[in-house]
């Protein structure tokens, strides 16, 4: 009789986590860009950014303590990973130009659109150097 050997998994635990807690950061960041873009008129170039701050900070503890459970260099990997978030906001806030002061298309569509490929960017870089 031969052993099974386990199968390797599509996602790793690491993976599947900073995808959650990227979710909750996602959920937070549109969440509070509505709300400062639609309720208080903030432009939405600055509700971007603050919306999308909101999400860096809370990924950031998160993933520290709970995912790359790396609270050795605070400063110097929070750092990083808001440098990383900031490379987010400019990637963000080019496609917003593009899609919507320049084509029309409407800001909470684009905002929600860019989620997605701004996460998949940030982790790859995070995991390599924020937390590597």
């Amino acid at each position: 009789m031969t052993k099974l050997e386990p199968r390797p998994r599509l996602i790793s635990r690491e993976l599947l986590l900073y995808a959650v807690i990227g979710g909750s950061g996602v959920l937070l960041d549109y969440l509070l860009f509505l709300v400062l873009f639609n309720y208080f008129g903030v432009h939405h170039q600055v509700a971007n950014v603050l919306s999308t701050t909101a999400g860096i900070t809370n990924n950031f503890v998160l993933n520290s303590l709970f995912n790359f459970r790396k609270t050795d260099r605070i400063l110097v990997r929070f750092l990083r990973f808001y440098a990383v978030g900031v490379a987010g906001i400019v990637l963000t806030f080019l496609l917003l130009a593009v899609f919507s002061t320049w084509l029309g298309i409407d800001a909470n569509l684009v905002k929600l659109a860019s989620l997605p490929v701004v996460l998949l960017f940030q982790y790859t870089i995070n995991k390599r150097w924020s937390f590597g």
